[in-house]
Protein backbone atom coordinates (compact mmCIF):
# COMPACT_ATOMS: atom_id res chain seq x y z
CA UNK A 1 0.00 0.00 0.00
CA UNK A 2 1.70 3.54 -0.56
CA UNK A 3 1.87 5.79 1.87
CA UNK A 4 -0.35 8.88 1.92
CA UNK A 5 1.56 12.39 1.25
CA UNK A 6 0.62 14.77 2.99
CA UNK A 7 2.73 18.71 2.74
CA UNK A 8 3.89 19.55 6.15
CA UNK A 9 1.18 22.38 7.27
CA UNK A 10 -0.70 23.28 10.56
CA UNK A 11 -3.25 21.62 9.01
CA UNK A 12 -1.87 18.22 8.11
CA UNK A 13 -3.43 15.20 8.51
CA UNK A 14 -6.75 17.47 9.77
CA UNK A 15 -10.30 16.56 8.82
CA UNK A 16 -11.49 19.56 9.11
CA UNK A 17 -13.96 19.13 11.41
CA UNK A 18 -12.98 18.21 14.51
CA UNK A 19 -14.17 20.63 17.28
CA UNK A 20 -10.24 20.84 18.91
CA UNK A 21 -9.40 22.12 15.69
CA UNK A 22 -11.84 24.81 15.24
CA UNK A 23 -11.15 26.15 18.67
CA UNK A 24 -7.66 26.65 18.35
CA UNK A 25 -8.23 28.29 14.74
CA UNK A 26 -10.94 30.46 16.54
CA UNK A 27 -8.31 32.28 18.52
CA UNK A 28 -6.79 33.82 15.22
CA UNK A 29 -7.71 37.06 14.40
CA UNK A 30 -9.22 37.86 10.54
CA UNK A 31 -7.80 40.79 9.16
CA UNK A 32 -10.50 44.22 8.51
CA UNK A 33 -10.04 45.06 4.65
CA UNK A 34 -12.27 47.96 5.21
CA UNK A 35 -12.88 48.75 8.65
CA UNK A 36 -14.08 52.45 8.17
CA UNK A 37 -16.93 51.19 5.64
CA UNK A 38 -20.74 51.74 5.93
CA UNK A 39 -22.50 49.05 3.90
CA UNK A 40 -26.13 50.41 3.29
CA UNK A 41 -28.57 47.91 2.06
CA UNK A 42 -31.66 49.62 0.46
CA UNK A 43 -34.23 47.77 0.32
CA UNK A 44 -35.94 46.92 -2.79
CA UNK A 45 -39.73 46.63 -1.81
CA UNK A 46 -39.13 49.18 1.07
CA UNK A 47 -37.43 51.57 -0.70
CA UNK A 48 -36.76 50.94 -4.52
CA UNK A 49 -39.99 50.39 -5.55
CA UNK A 50 -41.37 53.39 -4.12
CA UNK A 51 -39.61 55.35 -6.97
CA UNK A 52 -38.03 58.69 -6.68
CA UNK A 53 -39.74 60.41 -4.64
CA UNK A 54 -38.18 58.37 -1.75
CA UNK A 55 -35.21 57.23 -3.80
CA UNK A 56 -34.24 60.47 -4.69
CA UNK A 57 -33.81 61.74 -1.46
CA UNK A 58 -31.68 58.52 -0.53
CA UNK A 59 -29.28 58.85 -3.53
CA UNK A 60 -28.47 62.50 -1.61
CA UNK A 61 -28.36 61.71 1.40
CA UNK A 62 -25.84 58.55 0.58
CA UNK A 63 -24.07 60.96 -1.67
CA UNK A 64 -23.62 63.72 1.13
CA UNK A 65 -22.57 61.23 3.06
CA UNK A 66 -19.73 60.31 0.63
CA UNK A 67 -18.52 63.89 0.19
CA UNK A 68 -18.47 64.61 3.85
CA UNK A 69 -16.11 61.52 3.72
CA UNK A 70 -17.91 57.86 4.46
CA UNK A 71 -16.82 55.39 2.60
CA UNK A 72 -20.02 53.73 1.78
CA UNK A 73 -20.87 50.66 -0.05
CA UNK A 74 -24.48 50.71 -1.03
CA UNK A 75 -25.87 47.43 -1.37
CA UNK A 76 -29.58 46.72 -3.12
CA UNK A 77 -32.49 44.54 -2.67
CA UNK A 78 -34.60 43.17 -5.29
CA UNK A 79 -38.59 43.83 -4.28
CA UNK A 80 -42.01 43.55 -5.72
CA UNK A 81 -40.65 41.81 -8.93
CA UNK A 82 -38.82 39.19 -6.98
CA UNK A 83 -41.80 38.39 -5.20
CA UNK A 84 -43.45 38.25 -8.30
CA UNK A 85 -40.96 36.04 -9.65
CA UNK A 86 -40.94 33.85 -6.81
CA UNK A 87 -44.65 33.51 -7.00
CA UNK A 88 -44.44 32.07 -10.88
CA UNK A 89 -41.53 29.79 -10.15
CA UNK A 90 -42.70 28.39 -6.82
CA UNK A 91 -45.93 27.45 -8.79
CA UNK A 92 -44.23 25.82 -11.53
CA UNK A 93 -42.56 23.88 -8.82
CA UNK A 94 -38.78 25.43 -9.05
CA UNK A 95 -36.51 24.14 -6.70
CA UNK A 96 -35.15 26.53 -3.89
CA UNK A 97 -31.15 26.75 -6.16
CA UNK A 98 -33.15 27.94 -9.49
CA UNK A 99 -35.42 30.53 -7.47
CA UNK A 100 -32.10 32.28 -5.92
CA UNK A 101 -30.93 32.39 -9.47
CA UNK A 102 -33.96 34.18 -10.61
CA UNK A 103 -34.33 36.20 -7.71
CA UNK A 104 -30.66 37.74 -7.95
CA UNK A 105 -31.20 38.85 -11.76
CA UNK A 106 -33.25 41.55 -9.97
CA UNK A 107 -31.49 42.74 -7.15
CA UNK A 108 -28.82 43.08 -9.49
CA UNK A 109 -31.31 45.28 -11.92
CA UNK A 110 -31.82 47.21 -9.12
CA UNK A 111 -27.93 48.10 -8.38
CA UNK A 112 -27.34 48.83 -11.80
CA UNK A 113 -30.33 52.21 -11.46
CA UNK A 114 -28.86 52.99 -7.64
CA UNK A 115 -25.57 53.34 -9.73
CA UNK A 116 -26.86 54.96 -11.97
CA UNK A 117 -28.58 57.75 -9.81
CA UNK A 118 -25.45 58.24 -7.59
CA UNK A 119 -23.15 58.72 -10.72
CA UNK A 120 -22.79 62.22 -10.06
CA UNK A 121 -21.35 61.37 -6.72
CA UNK A 122 -18.41 58.50 -8.27
CA UNK A 123 -21.44 55.77 -7.94
CA UNK A 124 -20.22 52.85 -9.72
CA UNK A 125 -21.56 49.38 -10.04
CA UNK A 126 -19.78 46.32 -8.37
CA UNK A 127 -20.17 43.08 -9.29
CA UNK A 128 -20.05 39.87 -6.42
CA UNK A 129 -16.79 38.80 -7.73
CA UNK A 130 -15.23 42.41 -7.41
CA UNK A 131 -15.72 43.30 -4.08
CA UNK A 132 -12.28 43.01 -2.96
CA UNK A 133 -11.86 45.68 -5.59
CA UNK A 134 -13.73 48.13 -2.84
CA UNK A 135 -10.46 49.69 -1.33
CA UNK A 136 -9.21 50.57 -4.23
CA UNK A 137 -12.35 52.33 -5.65
CA UNK A 138 -12.99 54.04 -2.37
CA UNK A 139 -9.61 55.55 -2.75
CA UNK A 140 -10.14 56.62 -6.49
CA UNK A 141 -13.07 58.41 -4.82
CA UNK A 142 -15.88 56.11 -6.29
CA UNK A 143 -18.80 55.26 -4.72
CA UNK A 144 -19.79 51.16 -5.40
CA UNK A 145 -22.64 49.49 -5.46
CA UNK A 146 -23.40 46.29 -5.16
CA UNK A 147 -26.69 43.91 -5.09
CA UNK A 148 -27.66 41.78 -2.10
CA UNK A 149 -28.51 38.36 -2.95
CA UNK A 150 -25.76 35.97 -2.26
CA UNK A 151 -23.86 34.30 -5.36
CA UNK A 152 -24.96 30.95 -3.99
CA UNK A 153 -27.05 30.35 -6.97
CA UNK A 154 -28.07 26.58 -7.68
CA UNK A 155 -25.75 25.77 -4.40
CA UNK A 156 -28.49 27.80 -2.04
CA UNK A 157 -29.06 25.77 0.90
CA UNK A 158 -32.39 24.46 1.14
CA UNK A 159 -35.09 26.53 3.05
CA UNK A 160 -36.07 24.94 6.46
CA UNK A 161 -39.90 24.96 5.29
CA UNK A 162 -41.39 25.97 1.91
CA UNK A 163 -38.66 26.25 -1.01
CA UNK A 164 -38.06 30.42 -0.54
CA UNK A 165 -34.05 30.75 -0.33
CA UNK A 166 -33.00 31.84 2.77
CA UNK A 167 -30.25 33.82 2.02
CA UNK A 168 -31.62 37.11 0.55
CA UNK A 169 -30.71 40.58 0.05
CA UNK A 170 -30.48 41.58 3.77
CA UNK A 171 -28.34 38.34 4.35
CA UNK A 172 -26.10 39.21 1.71
CA UNK A 173 -25.44 43.00 3.23
CA UNK A 174 -24.36 41.58 6.16
CA UNK A 175 -21.51 38.70 4.90
CA UNK A 176 -20.73 41.38 2.82
CA UNK A 177 -20.47 43.61 6.01
CA UNK A 178 -18.21 40.80 7.67
CA UNK A 179 -15.86 39.89 4.94
CA UNK A 180 -15.12 43.21 4.63
CA UNK A 181 -14.31 44.39 8.36
CA UNK A 182 -17.14 46.93 7.55
CA UNK A 183 -18.24 49.69 10.31
CA UNK A 184 -21.49 49.84 10.09
CA UNK A 185 -24.39 47.56 8.20
CA UNK A 186 -27.28 49.05 7.93
CA UNK A 187 -30.60 48.35 6.44
CA UNK A 188 -33.08 50.85 4.82
CA UNK A 189 -36.78 50.11 5.24
CA UNK A 190 -39.91 51.41 4.86
CA UNK A 191 -40.60 51.19 8.70
CA UNK A 192 -38.89 52.64 11.98
CA UNK A 193 -37.58 49.48 12.84
CA UNK A 194 -38.35 45.97 14.68
CA UNK A 195 -41.76 46.09 16.21
CA UNK A 196 -43.07 43.23 18.19
CA UNK A 197 -45.61 43.20 15.81
CA UNK A 198 -46.72 43.74 12.61
CA UNK A 199 -47.33 47.54 12.85
CA UNK A 200 -49.01 48.07 9.89
CA UNK A 201 -51.23 45.20 11.06
CA UNK A 202 -51.81 45.74 14.77
CA UNK A 203 -51.76 49.51 15.87
CA UNK A 204 -50.39 48.62 19.37
CA UNK A 205 -47.20 46.98 18.16
CA UNK A 206 -44.26 48.64 19.97
CA UNK A 207 -40.72 49.64 18.32
CA UNK A 208 -37.97 47.77 19.73
CA UNK A 209 -34.79 49.86 20.27
CA UNK A 210 -32.36 47.50 21.18
CA UNK A 211 -32.02 43.90 21.35
CA UNK A 212 -29.76 41.01 21.09
CA UNK A 213 -29.64 37.91 18.40
CA UNK A 214 -30.37 35.73 20.79
CA UNK A 215 -33.65 37.20 22.14
CA UNK A 216 -34.65 38.02 18.91
CA UNK A 217 -34.50 34.69 17.59
CA UNK A 218 -36.22 32.81 20.87
CA UNK A 219 -39.32 35.79 20.45
CA UNK A 220 -40.09 33.48 17.47
CA UNK A 221 -41.74 36.03 15.50
CA UNK A 222 -44.15 35.40 12.70
CA UNK A 223 -43.10 37.80 11.05
CA UNK A 224 -40.11 39.82 11.15
CA UNK A 225 -38.50 43.48 9.58
CA UNK A 226 -35.39 41.48 8.29
CA UNK A 227 -34.37 37.99 7.03
CA UNK A 228 -34.17 35.55 9.88
CA UNK A 229 -30.71 34.13 8.37
CA UNK A 230 -29.19 38.03 9.00
CA UNK A 231 -30.11 37.70 12.65
CA UNK A 232 -28.73 34.00 12.84
CA UNK A 233 -25.44 35.39 11.52
CA UNK A 234 -24.78 37.58 14.15
CA UNK A 235 -24.36 34.52 16.27
CA UNK A 236 -21.07 33.24 14.76
CA UNK A 237 -19.78 36.79 12.85
CA UNK A 238 -16.31 37.98 13.60
CA UNK A 239 -16.37 41.77 12.45
CA UNK A 240 -20.20 42.45 12.51
CA UNK A 241 -21.07 42.96 15.94
CA UNK A 242 -24.84 44.47 15.47
CA UNK A 243 -27.18 45.43 12.66
CA UNK A 244 -29.07 48.60 12.09
CA UNK A 245 -32.53 48.73 11.08
CA UNK A 246 -33.75 52.27 10.22
CA UNK A 247 -36.35 54.07 8.18
CA UNK A 248 -35.01 55.10 4.83
CA UNK A 249 -38.05 57.20 4.19
CA UNK A 250 -37.35 59.71 6.80
CA UNK A 251 -34.33 62.12 5.94
CA UNK A 252 -31.45 61.81 8.29
CA UNK A 253 -32.01 58.60 9.36
CA UNK A 254 -29.66 56.86 7.17
CA UNK A 255 -27.08 59.71 8.65
CA UNK A 256 -27.91 58.76 12.08
CA UNK A 257 -27.21 55.50 12.04
CA UNK A 258 -23.78 55.72 10.53
CA UNK A 259 -23.12 58.33 12.80
CA UNK A 260 -23.84 56.12 15.62
CA UNK A 261 -26.58 57.83 16.84
CA UNK A 262 -29.73 56.77 18.42
CA UNK A 263 -32.50 55.61 15.60
CA UNK A 264 -34.11 52.62 14.45
CA UNK A 265 -33.19 49.13 16.43
CA UNK A 266 -29.90 48.33 16.99
CA UNK A 267 -29.78 44.05 16.69
CA UNK A 268 -26.74 43.39 18.72
CA UNK A 269 -24.82 39.57 18.35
Amino acid sequence: MTQRFELNSGLRGETMVRKGLMKRIDEIPQIRIMPDLNVIKIGGHGTMDFGREVVFPIVEEIGALKEAGEKVLVVTGGGVRVRHIMDIGINLGMPTGVLAELASKISEQNALMMSLLLSKYGGTQVKSGDLLELPTLASLGMLPVTHGTPPYGLFEQPAEVGSIPPNRTDTGAVLIAEVMGAKNCILAKNVDGLYTEDPRIDPAAELIPEITAEELLGMDMEDMVLEKKAVELLLHTKHVKEIRVVNGHVRGNITKAVRGEKVGTLIRA
